[in-house]
């Protein structure tokens, strides 16, 4: 094949992805991202360490996806978990499993693998431009704002990997989709995912116990019902067991005004063993001790029932008792989609070929979270941007074969 003019516009793992397949094959290629560095998001993911991907049975990790799950699993199928620690491996970085499933670098931070993937995509001759910031189509090409001003690319194949609307001070700002939009790209609106809800606690509860973890409990929502843990903030939850019923609760809230999260506060008793236990204390004890006596909660877990469950339920053993396995948290909104982890919409499935290329625009493709799906947290992310990002490369393969 001829040697052809490859742009990938946007540095993330999508993007980087994707050059890294085009590399191979001899193109030229030029990734392009707007901030000083690379890979923003990926980096801050890897603060707190980087979740890579998960260990869990592949039959299971592929419905991960919900809606989208289906149309993502050619790409997963070609680059599944086992082989994103193979290729990490392959980049110096050596994996583990963590209790939960989850797949973590032994380094538990995501620097040292970034690094090593930017030197072997220079090594294959792949340019590298930052702080070129794409503002649209323009004389068949793309324009940038760049330091040094003004430049259009031209070029025989294009990757849009610009990410979809949370943290957008790490570059996601979804400020393509109205030049998309105007070629007529079908594009559903974004909102957050993997976010924090309001809740209202009153201020004295907010006060004493915002930044405080709420351990060992199951959440139900219409998601199901989900071993784990969450964190009190000012303004309500957040947490990896809140993420997990995310799209169940934004949901609700935007069909239905209103959404419940029910927590089990003690998911190792019976209920007829609690409503036993509290009956037997004494009436004049106080509320605290008579949760501590009879059913081991204290801390945060007695603060829960004493916002949020009602007086008259807090006085009979057979209420509480109900109350300690059922409390219903009532959400009132999702946090701001700036704060969330990831956004659910984007880029409708049908508005792309099997081979990510925008139908409104041959030639221009696409990949990673600019595309309508969501996940939870626990790697799933992470896997279907690389996914994703190596499909729309093969696309691209493919497509300028047809053209050669």
């Amino acid at each position: 094949m001829n040697q052809k003019r490859i742009a990938i516009i946007g540095g993330g793992p999508a993007g980087l992805a994707a050059a890294e397949l085009l590399s191979r094959s001899g193109h030229t290629v030029t990734v392009y991202d707007a901030m000083p560095t690379f890979a923003r998001k990926f980096l801050l993911a890897g603060k707190s360490g980087l979740n890579i991907t998960h260990s869990e049975d592949y039959a299971r990790f592929t419905t991960r996806f919900g809606a989208a799950s289906a149309r993502l699993r050619p790409a997963l199928d070609a680059f599944t978990p086992d082989d994103i620690r193979d290729w990490a491996a392959g980049l110096g970085t050596e994996t583990f499993v963590g209790s939960s499933g989850r797949v973590f670098p032994k380094v538990m931070k995501a620097s040292p693998l970034l690094r090593a993937w930017l030197r072997r995509l220079e090594a294959r001759g792949t340019t590298l431009r930052t702080r070129h910031r794409w503002t649209g189509f323009v004389e068949e090409g793309y324009a940038f704002e760049t330091p040094e001003g003004r430049s259009i690319v031209h070029c025989d194949a294009a990757l849009l990997a610009l990410g979809g609307a949370s943290w957008p001070r790490l570059g996601s700002d979804a400020a393509w989709v109205p030049w998309l939009a105007e070629r007529g790209v079908e594009i559903d609106a974004f909102q957050p995912a993997n976010c924090g809800f309001v809740v209202g606690w009153s201020g004295n509860f907010s006060e004493r116990f915002a930044g405080e973890p709420v351990k060992s409990v199951t959440a139900t929502s219409k998601a199901g019902t989900f071993p784990g843990e969450f964190v009190i903030t000012g303004s309500g939850i957040e947490g990896s067991l809140v993420y997990t019923h995310t799209a169940a609760l934004r949901d609700r809230l935007l069909n239905h005004g209103s959404a419940v999260l029910t927590l089990d506060l003690a998911p190792g008793r019976t209920i007829d063993r609690l409503s036993r236990d509290l009956a037997r204390q004494d009436t004049k004890s106080s509320f605290s001790n008579r949760l501590r006596k009879g059913a081991g909660l204290d801390g945060v877990k007695a603060a829960l029932l004493r916002e949020l469950a009602p007086e008259r339920d807090r006085t009979d053993p057979e209420r509480l008792a109900g109350m300690i396995k059922a409390l219903p948290v009532p959400v009132i909104e999702t946090r701001p989609i700036a704060e969330a982890i990831s956004s659910a919409g984007g880029i409708r499935w049908s508005g792309i070929n099997e081979n990510y290329m925008l139908k409104a625009l041959p030639g221009t493709f696409v990949a990673g979270e600019m595309l309508d799906w969501e996940a939870p947290t626990g790697g799933y992310l992470l896997t279907a941007c690389l996914a994703t990002g190596r499909a729309a490369a093969r696309g691209i393969e493919a497509w300028l074969q047809r053209r050669a």
